[in-house]
Formats: C-alpha cells, structure tokens, sequence
C-alpha cells in the first residue's frame, strides 16, 4: 500500500511540477532553474521543443546517474525522469483553459514558485526525484564533498543567471524570485512548518520541573545525564516535545521554579516511534 502512496505522490507532484511550468515559468520566460529552465533557454536560443529537451537531457543524465552514483541511486530517479517531459507536453495546452494575463509578473513568479515548491516537494516526500539538475546536486555531494543545499543554489543559480543570454534583465530577477520560493516551499512541503518545539532543560532543580510537567501540564519527557563543560559538573537534561502555544508558559513557569535554569527551544517537524508518525 505505501508503494501504491508513493507512487501516487510522485505522479501528483510531477503534475503540479509541470502545471506550473506551463502556466507561470513558461508563457512569461522564467527560467527558474532545473532542466526545466534550462529547456526555456534553449527553446529561446536554439528553437528545440522544451519536452524534447529535457527528455533528452534527463535520459542523458541518467546514464551519468548509473555510472557515478550506481544503480539504487538511478532507480529512484528514472520514472520521474520519464513522466516529467510527458507531463510537460500533456499539460502545455494548459493556458487555453486558464488565462492568467491579468496578473503582474510579480504575482506570476510568486505563484510559480509556490506550485513548483509543493509539487517538488510532495515528489521528494514520495522518496523519488524528478531527475534533472537533481543527479547534478547528487554528484556534486559524492565526489565534491559539497552539501546539497549548497549544490542547489549553485547549479541552479548559474541557469537562472544564464537566462539573461536568452531574455532581458528584469525577466531574470523574476525568474530568481521564482526559484526562491521554489526552494522555500519545497522545504515547507517535505518538513511542514514547525507547530511545535523542543525544549532542553538545565536545572538543579529538574525535579520540580519534571514534576510540574508530568503532573500540571501532562507532558512526558526524557532525562539524560550531562556533565557542564565548564566545570565538569554533573547534571541532569529534560527534554520535551510541546505545542508552540505552550512555550511561553513553560518557559515562565521553569523561570519561577529555577531563575538560573538553562532553557535551548528548537523547531520540532515530525516525530516518530515505533508506533505513530506525526508531521507537526
């Protein structure tokens, strides 16, 4: 069954991938980076039809993808590599039925890039990618030892920059807009948007405070046993997991027990065990 999910994850984000690229990126010149925006230029440059295009880009790069990242790696990779040109073409009548003229190319570049983000990232959460610049990304971390965050913003970066050989100026700065929230939304997407936070406590009085959270509030936690590095002091971390809205009370509450306490809060995403698995 969650092969069955995953599968339809893919497909769902492929689509939206490619809506978007036919309503937004395309008609309005956004080479928002990906092969996708790379097929924009080209198009421009050399009048090749931007589905050929990145067919033949990610059948290219999948032969790379098999001899330098191996098998298991490809695998992940082909069936999104495939639908993704076949998606673009189905999809390109797409503005006969959805006029959008009306809007400023700011609005154009900002929806552009939020329809791309989610489908990008529902693709991602499927555990399979759409090809493209991502086995770029992929060999840059194996062999470059570079992050692939950093790898993005590079590759993807350089396409966008590029586009000012194909169109103007201004169209670029709304194609970097557009990847710009094409990478915020992906993340959104993958990890959701942080409802809840995780809060580390140190404090000579953990007692009271794991009291006042298990008998008060009906909060579990976690201990662990710390040393300060300082002083080499021993001591006691609590650890729990909250919704946002109780932060502030229990950072008040921990303060009226324990003034010197030493409180570290972080976003939590998504938690699991053995038996749930919670995207917060």
């Amino acid at each position: 069954m969650n092969k069955v999910l995953n599968y339809l994850y893919l497909i769902i984000g492929i689509l939206l991938v490619a809506m978007s690229f036919n309503l937004f990126l395309s008609p309005y010149h956004l080479a928002a980076g990906g092969i996708s925006g790379l097929s924009l230029i080209i198009n421009k440059l050399f009048h090749v039809n931007e589905s050929i295009f990145i067919f033949l880009a990610n059948f290219f790069l999948l032969v790379i993808s098999y001899i330098y990242l191996g098998k298991e790696k490809t695998r992940k990779t082909i069936l999104g590599s495939l639908l993704f040109p076949i998606f673009v073409s189905i999809t390109s009548s797409i503005t006969n039925y959805i006029k959008i003229d009306d809007l400023e190319l700011i609005v154009i570049a900002v929806l552009g890039g939020i329809t791309s983000g989610v489908g990008y990232g529902i693709i991602f959460k499927s555990g399979h990618t759409s090809g493209g610049t991502d086995i770029i990304n992929q060999i840059m971390e194996k062999y470059l030892y570079m992050p692939i965050s950093k790898s993005i913003i590079i590759v993807d970066g350089i396409i966008t920059l590029f586009g000012i050989l194909a169109f103007n100026f201004t169209t670029m700065i709304y194609a970097f807009i557009s990847l710009i929230f094409i990478s915020i939304f992906t993340n959104k997407t993958i990890i959701g948007n942080g409802n809840a936070k995780i809060i580390y406590i140190y404090s000579k009085k953990y007692k009271e405070i794991k009291d006042y959270l298990h008998q008060e509030l009906m909060i579990d936690s976690t201990d662990f046993d710390c040393y300060g590095g300082f002083k080499n002091k021993k001591g006691k971390l609590i650890l729990t997991v909250v919704d946002s809205r109780k932060y502030y009370q229990i950072k008040q509450s921990v303060k009226l027990i324990d003034n010197e306490a030493f409180i570290v809060v972080t976003n939590s995403y998504h938690l699991v065990n053995a038996n749930i698995s919670i995207r917060t």
